[in-house]
């Protein structure tokens, strides 16, 4: 029967959030067609229209070899060769580049636009995954873990006075500011300089790649008319874990910060609140309720 009761409960639960979840996937696929769909007609039209006049400027081509021409395109863009500039291109697997691949594996990002092209190549990226997705997940917990204990284990935190609380709600509040700032903002302003994107462009590449979604459509250190430092990707490897450790600390901090923001302001509050409820009450200099006649009482009591 308890059993029951609770596949009950958890049924009841899981139903409204398995609702709002559906919907939520809904209204997102609904937007993003409206957005992003008649954008992708137009580029398909362009391409047909580039292709002809294409053919119309070297008659001593066909149809058949030009979409072999674009076959080989497409499948040195996969392997990671950008169909741009010439041969002189940065190399996608030198180590410098080699290590961002490997920082975009085990932390799950995967943009997509580098692949391993081998068998051998392969194989090892399935087993390196297996071993470095965990290790990932582990060293970023312990990480954040460590963090939090170092700055938000305030002990004696109802001892203190309520000077030093505010004083640590400030500072701790202005420590995640700085962060955020030096994760989120800084970085972004950089990569937009380098890459030549907008700070729009730039914030959404921070923000895709530090949640782990890496659509892949922006990628640093890929422009083959740039030259890059040889440790730009590496720098950029650094930043992610940094960014993804960050995450981990502050997700649980701002509610922590919440809490002991309403255990700091609520009580006063709450007291107010009281004090306009009970108008026939006074209040003692100690916080305690005090009726008129029992105030007279004890005066009474003192006089005698």
């Amino acid at each position: 029967m308890p059993r029951a009761r609770l596949f009950s409960c958890w049924g009841s639960r899981l139903l409204p959030l398995l609702l709002a979840y559906i919907c939520y996937l809904l209204l997102g696929a609904t937007i993003f067609q409206a957005l992003e769909k008649q954008a992708e007609t137009q580029s398909r039209d362009q391409l047909q229209f580039e292709k002809l006049r294409f053919l119309e400027n070297y008659t001593c081509l066909d149809q058949r070899a030009l979409e072999q021409f674009v076959q080989v395109i497409m499948e040195a863009w996969v392997k990671g060769v950008n169909p741009k500039g010439n041969s002189t291109n940065p190399s996608n697997w030198d180590f410098s580049s080699s290590l961002f691949f490997a920082g975009t594996v085990v932390t799950t990002i995967g943009y997509g636009n580098l692949a391993p092209s081998t068998e051998a190549g392969q194989v090892f990226c399935v087993f390196y995954a297996l071993v470095g997705i965990p290790l990932n997940v582990v060293f970023l917990n312990h990480l954040g873990r460590g963090l939090r204990a170092h700055l938000a284990t305030l002990e004696g935190w109802e001892d203190q006075s309520k000077r030093s609380q505010i004083l640590q709600i400030l500072a701790l509040t202005l420590f995640l500011i700085l962060g955020s700032v030096l994760i989120l903002i800084f970085p972004p302003i950089v990569f937009s300089h380098v890459e030549g994107w907008s700070f729009s462009e730039g914030f959404y590449f921070a923000f895709i790649t530090l949640s782990t979604i890496g659509f892949g459509d922006y990628v640093v250190g890929t422009d083959p008319n740039k030259h890059y430092i040889s440790v730009y990707r590496s720098l950029a490897v650094i930043w992610i874990l940094l960014g993804l450790a960050w995450l981990a600390l502050v997700l649980p901090l701002g509610p922590l910060l919440l809490h002991r923001c309403s255990q700091l302001w609520l009580p006063r509050l709450r007291q107010g609140c009281e004090a306009e409820k009970a108008p026939g009450k006074t209040y003692s200099p100690s916080g305690i309720q005090v009726t008129p006649q029992d105030f007279l009482i004890r005066r009474r009591g003192l006089g005698n």
